[in-house]
């Protein structure tokens, strides 16, 4: 039988495992669970971001119908309270130094654009994402409106983000 990598497959082997996990060692917080990882959480969110999952309902119904294929990503399911106690408890802190490392390694790749200028060439987008202020009391904007605003720095020299923040 020929063995086919799927996309997802590919995707993950960008982010080294041993480097997740020396970066999770670093950014570990509170307690450690005993039928879960962090290398589970995220490729259980990797896979729901990319199939663009709504709730952790619909997240954990989809990685449950695809279970025979996470022995290979060496992951496994999670149930609905355990990736929700996951998601609440992990600081972000991880995945901001993932996101730096696997930044570093795309600029050391990245190819020019066709200008010629003097100094680098950066685009500034904020843009304005609407949120239900009955769910985000925090997000106040108008009366009856709640938004945040994502602000991204492009650097044209590899189309890749030099920062984001939201606001």
């Amino acid at each position: 039988m020929s063995h086919n990598n799927t996309v997802f497959s590919q995707l993950l082997k960008l982010v080294s495992r041993h480097e997740f996990e020396t970066l999770a060692k670093q950014h570990h917080a509170g307690h450690s669970f005993r039928t879960a990882s962090r290398w589970s959480q995220f490729v259980i969110m990797m896979m729901a971001q990319l199939s663009s999952r709504n709730s952790l309902r619909d997240i954990v119904d989809n990685v449950s119908a695809q279970a025979h294929r996470l022995y290979h990503p060496g992951s496994t399911t999670l149930s609905r309270s355990n990736l929700s106690r996951i998601n609440n408890d992990k600081p972000y802190a991880l995945y901001e130094a993932l996101f730096g490392k696997l930044l570093h390694r795309c600029q050391s790749v990245v190819t020019g654009h066709g200008f010629r200028f003097k100094n680098p060439l950066y685009s500034l987008d904020a843009s304005t994402i609407d949120l239900g202020l009955s769910v985000f009391l925090w997000a106040d904007f108008r009366t009856t409106k709640g938004v945040v605003k994502l602000h991204v720095s492009l650097n044209h020299a590899g189309y890749l983000p030099e920062f984001v923040t939201i606001t």
